[in-house]
């Protein structure tokens, strides 16, 4: 009897292809009787990764095309880096599964010598093209300077080795499922410097009427996890503050209960507005918009008004 062929979409950079590796091994130990084939896409945001993110417009830079195989039936299944998605959803497709996050933090690869923030030299060239990260470095440390860096992660590490930056800022996930976690200088403090929401999680994503591949796919949901991101991505559609607007948030269950933390703030790192909730796990989606109304009163909108505009 031939096995079925399940086809998978991501997109084709190495880290996406490692992730969807990692998510292939998951499904045939779960599932002996399948087989996984890899569909590598190129979309939007790696077709123009030469422009900073925030000049890019619209939304879905990186899951549109990928999003395309699976409506015209070309693909069963799309991995998608969470953070990655646009709150806004099209109704034919689903999230099946939330895979297991274990990284969510920013790491930092760094010159020889240099094991925290603090290390770097004033004036250090500190590479990366997320507002979400300027506006956090700016404000920790604003005697250095952010440049503009796009590429995959091994050309962000050999910005360091060549010397043209003294660091890059990346998601610790990336280097892990790279194999390249001996790269990392150091791991930012993910309750202190917020990384974006969900990040580090992995979305695999169905067509809404193919309930053959959700139920495929329920060996790959992480509950704790799927409760954390899901607080995460709540607080960022009810703030909608654009995809280019310096907010981060960051949400860890501690025991029986879930505590959020979000920030947003200008480019410059000021102003920044920073708030914080805690309570029940099975309230997550409340604390959420409760956090979302306390950065409200304290003048959040004032902050992401513009980026909205460039939307």
């Amino acid at each position: 009897m031939s096995r079925r062929v399940v086809r998978i979409a991501t997109r084709g950079s190495a880290l996406a292809l490692a992730q969807s590796r990692l998510v292939a091994e998951r499904l045939v130990a779960a599932h002996p009787e399948i087989e996984i084939e890899v569909l590598s896409v190129q979309t939007r945001g790696d077709q123009q990764r030469h422009s900073p993110l925030w000049k890019l417009e619209g939304y879905g830079f990186f899951t549109t095309q990928v999003e395309a195989t699976l409506l015209e039936g070309r693909a069963d299944a799309a991995v998608h880096s969470f953070k990655d998605m646009p709150t806004r959803t099209d109704p034919r497709l689903t999230i099946a599964a939330i895979f297991e996050r274990r990284y969510p933090q920013d790491a930092a690869a760094a010159v020889e010598g240099v094991h925290c923030l603090e290390e770097l030299a004033a004036g250090a060239r500190i590479g990366t093209s997320s507002p979400r990260r300027i506006a956090q470095i700016k404000a920790l440390r604003p005697d250095v300077e952010v440049r503009p860096l796009r590429g995959n992660v091994q050309t962000r590490l050999e910005a360091v080795d060549s010397g043209a930056l003294e660091a890059v800022i990346v998601a610790r996930a990336g280097l892990e499922r790279l194999g390249l976690a001996e790269r990392m200088a150091f791991c930012f403090d993910p309750t202190v410097f917020l990384p974006a929401p969900a990040q580090g999680a992995l979305a695999i994503q169905t067509r809404s009427d193919d309930a053959q591949m959700r139920r495929l796919a329920a060996c790959l949901h992480d509950p704790p996890t799927a409760i954390a991101v899901q607080a995460e991505r709540a607080v960022l559609a009810a703030l909608h503050p654009g995809c280019h607007a310096p907010v981060g948030v960051y949400a860890q269950l501690v025991g029986e209960a879930i505590e959020i933390t979000a920030f947003a703030a200008a480019l410059e790192g000021t102003p920044c507005v920073r708030r914080h909730v805690r309570g029940p796990q099975n309230q997550a989606q409340t604390l959420a918009i409760e956090l979302v109304e306390q950065l409200r009163n304290a003048g959040v909108e004032a902050i992401i008004n513009p980026f909205q505009e460039r939307q």
